[in-house]
């Protein structure tokens, strides 16, 4: 992580030129996006937040409750940003260099052959892009006795074939990657820019990116994006500048929340949304901000009476009906449901009610909270899913968060995939793979202090209260993605519709999110796109 390239924002100059491409968002997709196409051009990187490297609560699995749990941290200095949904659940973003790989739990699973025919891309390339990843970030974990459990108790309940340890995306039982190597230590999309000509990039941090600046208009020809503006941490306000030659580009690689915003704050996006908050109209496409959708899940707090092991996403269960059964264990897996306030319904969370319940927890004596620490989190996450919602401007200002719906459970199939789902987790928790890690009775410290912690398996299972349990415990885990589609704001190369010299290459152009966790399909991504770009410039040569 020491690289040379990378320079704090307020030392820029006020006006810098000459770039070939200037990319938005040093995250997930940008920073592999940004060191392929710095091997034959000038590319400059800027990202709103600080280095991943020597932060502890990042590199660190075992500091991940901590990490993720912070919400009163939105700083310039804090890695994660929270925000809480029009829907009333708690969300994270990332603020960091590397992006949502520096803050999640680690999972790393390719998306389906499927998912790959279905996008339009090339096989071959992609396979090759996500070895190109995996070369340096991904890694199988060590089984320990809760994942070992819960891999047994999957495939007893009939969630088969046992697939083994395997990046790949398959029905059935498995053992996934991790980018977390055996010693704990998180490795993230950062490390990617290992790969970069150091002489050819630059990497600006604590660059807030306000508006993308276009050409003056010409008529009959559609506007072409020629730079951006950004500010650095001290508040100055600097102009970066393309290259004017075909082919220079301004790519947007801010995440599922950050490229529809930034697109919408710059005149690109629905007319009648945009005009009201007296933004210049440069291009009005009505999809910008439309079709967001999250993947709900709800997380099932499992007391164990025998110790378990500290441990993130490394077992997942791909069943036959469109759910992804996963589990963590060791007390940051409690605590970082604290953060999500999924024991109440969405429409009664609050900030003030985390922070209540976390000096509650935080107050118990040692030993309670250490039994309540012993313990396991299952997850179901729907996949798809099928509800969407929609982002739209809170004020015109970037640095504001915007107004996010992603309306769960709002169509009939997601909701019945948690339940059966939640079902499937009950006949886990019956086992006989579970049985030294399950109550038969539970004590009454954990009976008087559960609610502190997480919900407990629902004990009726009609429909009815499944219905009702699901929706008042939704939670998310991160992977929400929309707001810029493929046919409705970008087309099949990700480049802006009616506009000239921008795209968006990122999660924000998913339909649907990619195999059980997303982050390596984006990472995939931006190198399969830098690659990509690259041939379209070579053959526009020729």
């Amino acid at each position: 992580g020491d690289y040379p390239f990378l320079k704090n924002a307020s030392a820029a100059p006020p006006v810098a030129t000459d770039f070939d491409y200037i990319i938005v968002g040093g995250g997930t997709a940008g920073c592999p996006l940004a060191a392929t196409l710095s091997l034959n051009y000038s590319v400059l990187l800027l990202e709103r937040g600080n280095t991943p490297y020597g932060n502890p609560d990042i590199e660190s699995a075992a500091n991940f409750g901590k990490l993720i749990s912070n919400i009163q941290g939105n700083t310039w200095f804090s890695p994660v940003q929270s925000f809480q949904s029009q829907d009333g659940v708690f969300n994270r973003r990332a603020r960091v260099l590397g992006g949502g790989s520096s803050i999640n739990a680690g999972f790393y699973s390719r998306a389906s052959d499927d998912y790959v025919s279905r996008a339009g891309w090339d096989a071959g390339m992609v396979a090759s892009a996500y070895e190109w990843v995996e070369s340096v970030v991904a890694f199988f974990p060590r089984l320990q006795q809760w994942q070992t459990a819960v891999r047994d108790a999957l495939l007893e309940v009939g969630v088969g074939p046992d697939n083994g340890r395997t990046y790949k995306h398959a029905s059935g039982t498995k053992v996934g990657g991790s980018i977390f190597d055996e010693a704990g230590k998180r490795h993230t999309a950062a490390d990617l820019l290992q790969f970069a000509n150091p002489n050819n990039i630059t990497v600006l941090l604590f660059a807030n990116v306000h508006r993308i600046l276009f050409a003056p208009p010409v008529p009959g020809s559609p506007p072409r994006a020629i730079g951006v503006v950004f500010s650095d941490v001290l508040g100055f306000q600097h102009q970066a500048s393309l290259r004017q030659v075909e082919g220079s580009e301004v790519i947007l690689a801010a995440g599922a929340i950050g490229s529809p915003h930034l697109l919408m704050t710059s005149g690109i996006g629905d007319a009648d949304v945009l005009g009201p908050l007296g933004i210049p109209i440069v291009v009005n496409l009505t999809g910008v901000g439309k079709d967001m959708a999250d993947n709900p899940a709800n997380a099932i707090y499992v007391p164990s009476p025998n110790p378990v092991e500290v441990s993130l996403i490394e077992t997942v269960g791909i069943t036959n009906f469109g759910s992804f059964i996963e589990t963590a264990s060791g007390s940051q897996a409690s605590l970082s449901q604290v953060g999500s306030l999924g024991i109440m319904a969405p429409w009664f969370r609050s900030e003030e009610l985390v922070v209540k319940y976390a000096e509650a927890l935080n107050n118990l004596p040692v030993r309670t909270q250490q039994i309540l620490g012993q313990a396991g989190v299952i997850l179901q996450k729907v996949d798809g899913p099928s509800s969407k919602g929609n982002l739209t401007l809170n004020q015109s200002n970037i640095e504001d968060n915007p107004l996010v719906q992603f309306n769960y459970f709002s169509e009939p199939e997601d909701l019945y995939t948690c339940i059966e789902s939640t079902r499937m987790v009950k006949q886990i928790l019956e086992t006989e793979a579970m049985r030294n890690y399950t109550y038969t009775t539970l004590p009454e410290t954990i009976l008087n202090n559960a609610e502190l912690v997480g919900n407990l398996i629902p004990t009726r299972l009609d429909v009815d209260t499944l219905s009702e349990w699901c929706r008042n415990t939704v939670i998310t885990i991160w992977h929400y993605h929309g707001g810029c589609g493929v046919g409705t704001v970008v087309d099949n190369e990700h480049r802006i519709i009616g506009a000239v010299g921008i795209r968006v290459i990122d999660g924000s152009t998913f339909n649907s999110s990619p195999g059980t966790n997303p982050q390596a399909t984006v990472m995939m991504l931006g190198r399969y796109m830098g690659l990509k770009i690259h041939q379209d410039r070579q053959r526009a040569v020729r």
